[in-house]
């Protein structure tokens, strides 16, 4: 199979060969039907419109990341901005749509221009009510929810129509997906959610962070006694906690994040509490990669980029490959792009 070009300045437009029965030939999909272990990670949003930010903290992520994840609850640069910019300098990235922000005629729009600047990945997300973000006083839209929007964009991308009917010329060639969180109650009830998302289009999910090892084995077990392993990639959410506060604090103010207290103690006793979080990190993904139907881990180290190289390599995850980029290389700037006073 030819590979597509990953040169810094490639044309993301440009069609390559997708092979037969694989919904978009992106990186991460490549890797993932390979049974290779994946990595994606999150790029922490930006409060500001200069793309030398996006690239600046893209390239740490590249050295480790199959795709890199554009996302945010708060106001910041958009995903398909982010990801356009990326996906323009050579890397290969995943497209957040939140169904709290936009209805269905605006996102069919930005699914079939996303899918036009190259974006080949696209997580679906019902998204948390506004009320957890920086303006909680927007008004959420909720047109669809994730399993709907899922079903949205496969009706678009298989049978190349929108919902109205009205005929798609070329459908947009993307892997779907889908976030679950196996550490949040009604734990049986997990799975059975699951299987609904994977059943409307899913292809891989991305979990919320993971630091309770026997709840994930539970869940994944449920799993793979559905099947459901075999018909999505599951890759699991990790991050590196910088103190024992800090994890106090995401357990309290973060919706959905479970950890628990034995993990908390663990960096309480140590000296160094935030490399004991990397430490800790390291042996959380070691734990996960041991369970069977897990196909890879997605990193979400928030202002902590710079830990996401270490800990990926010091983990093993890579297992003697690399991504697709050149680890350390800066991408090259579009030149037609000029910074202004103005």
């Amino acid at each position: 199979m030819t590979e597509p070009r990953e040169s810094p300045l490639y044309d993301p437009g440009a069609p390559f060969p997708i092979p037969e029965g694989y919904a978009s030939g992106s990186r991460l999909e490549r890797v993932l039907r390979a049974g290779r272990f994946a990595v994606t990670a999150e790029l922490n949003p930006l409060d500001s419109a200069d793309l030398r930010e996006v690239y600046d903290r893209a390239v740490v992520l590249s050295e480790v990341a199959d795709a890199i994840n554009a996302s945010g609850a708060n106001t910041h640069m958009s995903s398909v901005g982010i990801c356009a910019l990326l996906t323009r300098a050579g890397y290969s990235t995943v497209m957040q749509i939140s169904c709290r922000d936009r209805n269905r005629i605006a996102i069919q729009g930005d699914v079939l221009g996303a899918a036009a600047m190259g974006v080949r990945n696209i997580l679906c997300l019902t998204g948390d009510g506004v009320q957890a973000g920086d303006q909680p006083g927007a008004k959420p839209v909720f047109d669809l929810d994730s399993t709907s929007l899922l079903a949205t964009i496969r009706t678009m991308r298989d049978d190349r129509r929108f919902l109205s009917g009205r005929a798609i010329t070329v459908p947009p060639r993307v892997l779907l997906g889908a976030a679950e969180n196996p550490f949040a109650p009604p734990y049986n009830f997990r799975p059975l959610r699951l299987a609904k998302k994977i059943a409307a289009g899913a292809q891989f999910i991305q979990t919320q962070y993971c630091y309770d090892i026997p709840l994930l084995e539970r869940f994944m077990a449920r799993v793979r006694d559905m099947g459901l392993h075999e018909k999505a990639f599951i890759l699991v959410g990790v991050a590196p906690l910088a103190s024992a506060r800090t994890a106090k604090w995401m357990r309290s103010n973060v919706p959905g994040v479970h950890i628990p207290d034995d993990v908390i103690a663990r960096l309480e006793s140590a000296a160094n509490q935030k490399a004991e979080g990397k430490a800790l990190c390291v042996d959380l993904i070691q734990r996960i990669r041991a369970i069977p139907g897990v196909a890879g881990i997605h990193m979400m180290a928030y202002r902590q980029e710079e830990l996401v190289s270490d800990i990926v390599q010091a983990s093993g995850a890579l297992a003697g490959r690399r991504p697709s980029q050149n680890p350390g290389a800066r991408p090259v700037h579009d030149p037609s792009i000029r910074r202004t006073a103005s």
